[in-house]
């Protein structure tokens, strides 16, 4: 549901609740719409809120969080330090990449440049603010189709997966709240 609020976001073909391995209690899988190699940064805040989507709803949901979505968490991070330090997306700190790409074919292998502690809590603030602000975003979000996020549910329940026909007709009713443009194009929060 996130995802489909989101301007830029990869087409969601299918949903399972059907575990897959040990690490996923199940999954959504995306697929893009169109060979991309470029992202502007209302698309990246976009990516995020999505990836959030899962702890989320599960706020909304059940008041609590737990384990389940520590992989997306941990990918939204990832993308939210890459927008700042490699990607120079921080008004702040200005168009300056504070990490440096030690292979461009191995993933994860990054080092920082040698900064100042000012410009390390600065970068970790950005982070967090980047975070937050799309947790918010998909928090809102999801308040506003919580009906279609549990119709969505009660068809898993019942089926296990969703996709398709019935799973596009459900996505295409999925609003964003007003201010969910206003932060992905300005940054600041309504």
């Amino acid at each position: 549901l996130v995802g489909a609020a989101m301007p830029g976001s990869d087409q969601v073909e299918k949903i399972s609740i059907v575990p897959r391995g040990m690490a996923a209690l199940g999954y959504t899988l995306q697929l893009p719409t169109e060979d991309r190699f470029l992202r502007d940064e209302a698309e990246l805040k976009g990516q995020i809120a999505t990836m959030l989507g899962g702890r989320s709803a599960e706020e909304v949901i059940f008041g609590k969080v737990s384990t389940g979505a520590s992989d997306d968490i941990q990918k939204a991070t990832d993308l939210a330090e890459r927008a700042v330090t490699q990607y120079g997306m921080a008004a702040s700190l200005g168009p300056v990449a504070f990490e440096k790409s030690q292979s461009q074919f191995l993933e994860g292998d990054r080092t920082r440049r040698a900064i100042s502690g000012e410009v390390a809590t600065e970068i970790d603030r950005l982070v967090k603010s980047s975070l937050t602000q799309a947790h918010d975003a998909a928090l809102s979000i999801l308040k506003l189709n919580r009906d279609l996020l549990e119709s969505m549910t009660a068809v898993l329940l019942a089926e296990d997966v969703l996709e398709g026909a019935q799973l596009n007709e459900m996505l295409a009713q999925a609003q964003a709240p007003v201010n969910t443009q206003i932060w992905l194009t300005t940054g600041q929060v309504a």
